[in-house]
């Protein structure tokens, strides 16, 4: 298990965040104005905060079961990659995200990739389900 302190300022302001409270101010203040998240499902890079914090929200509320932890991290400093694990509908996910920061520590872009397909597929289910939920509750 990656340990909750000890990394580079930028990275430790994440791990903070997932560890703490989740909030969306939290989560907006961590985030560029015109960041850009990368989904394992979209195929189009998804530009701006409001969307990369709806993304952010339902892989929270999606893959961030008691199940979830991030098994290694490289950290770079203005860079990192974390490699997570979980467990969906008893299916093993295992990926990463890709991180990257500005010179004023806030993220820049944010991809993420799962393996193996099986895994894939678990996560485009309820990731699909969740942001229908959260799209329908901003009606």
């Amino acid at each position: 298990m990656v340990p909750k302190t000890g990394h580079s300022k930028n990275l430790q302001r994440w791990m903070d965040y997932f560890h703490g409270t989740h909030t969306p101010e939290e989560l907006s203040a961590l985030l560029h104005d015109d960041v850009v998240f990368r989904s394992p499902i979209v195929h189009t890079p998804q530009e701006g905060k409001a969307i990369t914090m709806m993304y952010l929200g339902a892989a929270g509320q999606t893959l961030g079961s008691d199940d979830f932890r991030y098994t290694r991290v490289f950290d770079c400093g203005d860079k990192a990659v974390l490699e997570f694990e979980t467990r969906m509908d008893g299916v093993d996910v295992n990926g990463i995200d890709m991180i990257e920061w500005d010179g004023d520590g806030l993220i820049t872009d944010f991809k993420v990739m799962v393996r193996p397909l099986k895994a894939i597929q678990a996560v485009h289910a309820a990731m699909k389900a969740m942001l229908g939920k959260m799209k329908g509750a901003q009606v």
